[in-house]
């Protein structure tokens, strides 16, 4: 346990140093569970987000995508549920007046059992916590939290509150007057709107817009890659829960009573998306939900092992008709998909109905999190003769921030321009990093930093016979290999 929290806090200090992630406003002290992406951050999270929507879409016949704002008109979240049932159970410690999420409360105890050799006692509490969220049970909660005298961190006491809901949503007003002057239609003054707390609404609304201008046929889906907020009150464990992240979503729209069959597909194909990066599949399960969410039938995560242990990575939901039916009937607006094909068991066209949704949602901040943390190894490469050590991310290459690093042995002889001739083939068809400072062995070490897979480094044989040296960040071996071939071999591997 000590050293997977070691092993964390070194991955979050590499973040930082070099430029993956910075805490937000840091010149004023930070803002609490709000993060940056740095100039290597950004590049990772694009080439993410790249791979999830070229599979979602691009190799794809029937998934389009779209991207709606953040905004939406206010009905939407009470039709869509959000405004009562978007809430967690809290609890408060009456000494330090420290406030914590009942679940994340009960799992750190767990945790420190687990830690502990108790791995019995933290199991039979996850699985009673787990019965007893699943009932709403709060009464209950807080017995077991009493029985197994689980203390704040801050008080050291077990002097608790009731447990109460928060709603998680943040709102803010729409407009130049105050909400409470005007009626809730707007009519151009203020309103009270939310900051959006997932981006599936987004989907559900434009469903027939999409649908009909698309001339989609189900089934189809319809992929978003966008921001989401939630006034988390206890957000924790560096990117991995944030007040504002973002998710990447697929709303998967099919015919009424086929929904087991499409969310056992999409449960299998997100799996495969996964493994498909190269990440070995022990680090990988699947975790039915005991308490399903108001508008599903059926629920599952892809929770990965991070080094604070497995968490939910991915949602696969069976959302049932709920989010099309009650936007159709707070909007009154059809919301519903004339199918002619017709039905082999009647041999009647289907015709009019609501289409039933299967879902996948992951989180980008999270999935960045769990590449690097899977990437991240610190290597000791010591010999008898000399102590050394490298720290290397061995991302896959097509995520990684810069396929190619072109290093100039020494900037004068004409080795510059070899390098930047080689730049200039490349850098059109990938990323590309050009370095002439400190020794080559440094450089190297830069670049296994910053996951580069692969260095070329351009020598006094170069200009001889047009050949470079180029070096594996994985397995640091090097050969010569002929100049004109640098960018086929990178090509192939980030492709």
């Amino acid at each position: 346990m000590a050293n997977d929290i070691n092993r964390f806090q070194a991955i979050i200090s590499h973040c930082k140093e070099y430029g993956f992630i910075f805490p937000s406003s840091e010149i004023y002290d930070g803002l609490q569970a709000v993060y940056d992406y740095g100039q290597m951050g950004v590049e990772l999270k694009k080439n993410i987000k790249d791979y999830w929507w070229k599979s979602m879409t691009q190799l794809q016949d029937n998934i389009v995508g779209i991207d709606a704002a953040i905004f939406m008109h206010p009905t939407t979240w009470k039709a869509s549920g959000h405004v009562d049932n978007f809430n967690d159970p809290m609890i408060d410690n009456k000494d330090s007046k420290k406030r914590y999420r009942v679940d994340h409360l009960i799992e750190t105890f767990a945790e420190e059992q687990s830690a502990t050799g108790n791995e019995q006692l933290a199991k039979e509490v996850l699985e009673q916590m787990d019965a007893l969220l699943a009932k709403d049970d709060f009464a209950g909660l807080k017995k077991l939290i009493e029985d197994n005298k689980i203390k704040c961190a801050v008080s050291g006491t077990s002097n608790w509150t009731e447990i109460r809901q928060f709603n998680l949503m943040f709102s803010t007003e729409f407009g130049s007057t105050e909400a409470s002057e005007i009626p809730p239609s707007g009519g151009g003054g203020a309103n009270k709107v939310y900051l959006r707390p997932e981006t599936a609404q987004g989907i559900f609304v434009n469903f027939l817009n999409v649908q009909k201008t698309g001339r989609m046929k189900i089934p189809f889906g319809i992929a978003q890659i966008g921001k989401a907020f939630r006034n988390e009150i206890v957000a924790r464990q560096f990117i991995f829960r944030m007040r504002e992240f973002e998710q990447m979503e697929m709303q998967f729209f099919i015919r009424p009573g086929s929904q087991k069959e499409w969310y056992e597909y999409w449960k299998e194909e997100r799996m495969k998306w996964h493994l498909g990066l190269g990440i070995p599949k022990e680090k990988f399960r699947f975790h039915d939900h005991i308490k399903l969410a108001h508008y599903a039938d059926a629920a599952c995560d892809i929770e990965f092992e991070f080094p604070m242990g497995f968490k939910e990575l991915e949602g696969i939901h069976s959302r049932t008709d709920f989010d099309l039916k009650n936007h159709q009937e707070y909007s009154k607006k059809k919301m519903q998909y004339f199918d002619n094909d017709m039905d082999s068991a009647t041999g009647k066209a289907y015709g009019n109905y609501i289409p039933f949704v299967i879902e996948t949602s992951i989180g980008l901040d999270r999935m960045f999190l769990a590449v690097i943390s899977h990437a991240y190894e610190e290597q000791d490469l010591s010999t008898p003769d000399k102590p050394d050590s490298r720290a290397v991310l061995k991302l896959p290459a097509q995520l990684a921030p810069i396929k190619l690093a072109v290093l100039p042995l020494t900037k004068k002889d004409g080795l510059p321009e070899v390098a930047e001739r080689i730049m200039s083939d490349c850098r059109p068809h990938f990323r590309c990093f050009y370095e002439e400072k400190d020794s080559i062995g440094k450089r190297y070490r830069r670049m296994d930093a910053l996951g580069t897979p692969f260095c070329v480094t351009v020598d006094h044989q170069t200009l001889q016979d047009d050949t470079v040296t180029i070096r594996y960040r994985d397995t640091m071996q090097q050969e010569r290999i002929p100049l004109d071939k640098v960018r086929e071999i990178v090509m192939a591997a980030v492709q």
